[in-house]
């Protein structure tokens, strides 16, 4: 699946959908390239959520098929990944409509600002 404005979808958040633990991984690989284990350290400090590797992988692997990520040469036993530009857009698209959201909901509820 394309990303971007190959199929007419420029700025729109392809991320919606994909679940949390690939806006997870994607936040993370944004902060430089990482390998499974270090993504699940990662996440489980920064997010407070401790992915298991059937998430992880099965996350990883959709991420890839949509060119949100690539894999780089293995170190050993490791296999890093790195964000794609394409995946550091839809990242940024998705943290903006969260950030509208987040704002809407917190005027609804009269919390006002963060």
């Amino acid at each position: 699946m394309a990303v971007g404005g190959q199929d007419g979808r420029a700025g729109q958040d392809v991320l919606r959908r994909v679940g949390e633990a690939s806006v997870l991984i994607l936040i993370s690989l944004a902060g430089g390239p990482k390998h499974g284990y270090a993504l699940i350290q990662d996440i489980k400090e920064l997010a407070g959520v401790e992915l298991g590797p059937g998430t992880l992988y099965g996350a990883l692997d959709r991420l890839e098929r949509l060119g949100l990520i690539e894999p780089l040469p293995a170190d050993d036993r490791r296999h890093p990944y790195r964000i794609t530009a394409p995946g550091a857009a839809a990242l940024r698209v998705h943290l903006d409509s969260l950030e509208r959201v987040s704002a809407a909901g917190r005027l609804r509820l009269q919390l006002g600002g963060i």
